[in-house]
């Protein structure tokens, strides 16, 4: 397999390097090249092919156990054993599992509104009720805010924005576009949980310049918005 290693990046890095860091001859690699593929070399090629294909899918999420799991459902008949071998070979490894990020912090001292919303969710007609929330999202480049507006009536998202960092001008973002989009009249109801990106003074100053009536969440209640996530 110290040949297929260096066969498999030879289109990488210099073949002269890779046989020294393996510590096979280059005469060897010649040679192996030269002489019919056995057929546990293709099938370990082919699943190497596999696992590298799931390992980008996954965004290197994938261990050895998870990774035997995915190659079993797309037909592959192999065993953690095996699989653990060509990634240990390949220095194919499960990226370092990732911290929950939290998007709510409520622990500031400004203004908080009522929860006018009280949990009802229903609305008869557009433009009656608002949701605003702040989620996450792990892409290949790191994490990415994305602050959503929902129109509780059709469950539309009629307000975004998305940035890799979660600052109140994310926030405002998304409500700018909201209101350029969708026009609501005053009284609209825009309902958030306590975070400092609604509760801060130049959201407020927005929602009270575009007419909306803000509502919160309860202390300690993060369901109302959860709506929102799940929408």
């Amino acid at each position: 397999m110290k040949f297929a290693f260096v066969h498999s990046w030879r289109h990488r890095w210099p073949v002269e390097l890779l046989c020294r860091v393996m510590d096979v001859s280059e005469r060897g690699y010649r040679s192996w090249r030269s002489r019919p593929i056995n057929r546990r070399e293709r099938t370990d090629m082919k699943v190497l092919a596999h696992i590298r294909e799931q390992y980008s899918l996954s965004l290197g999420s994938y261990g050895r156990p998870r990774m035997t799991m995915e190659l079993k459902e797309v037909g592959l008949d192999v065993g953690e054993r095996r699989v653990g071998r060509l990634m240990k070979i390949n220095g194919i490894k499960p990226a370092r599992t990732r911290k929950h990020k939290v998007t709510t912090d409520s622990h500031h001292r400004l203004g908080v509104a009522a929860n006018w919303l009280d949990g009802d969710f229903a609305a008869d007609a557009p433009n009656r009720k608002w949701a605003g929330d702040i989620t996450y999202i792990w892409t290949s480049e790191g994490w990415l805010y994305l602050a959503v507006i929902l129109d509780l009536h059709s469950r539309r998202v009629v307000g975004w924005a998305v940035s890799d960092r979660m600052k109140k001008d994310l926030a405002i973002r998304a409500l700018d576009m909201a209101v350029r989009l969708r026009q609501p009249p005053k009284g609209c109801l825009f309902h958030s949980d306590r975070g400092s990106q609604y509760c801060s003074y130049d959201y407020q100053k927005k929602l009270q310049a575009y007419g909306l009536r803000p509502s919160m969440s309860g202390k300690g209640n993060c369901y109302d918005c959860d709506y929102v996530a799940a929408a």
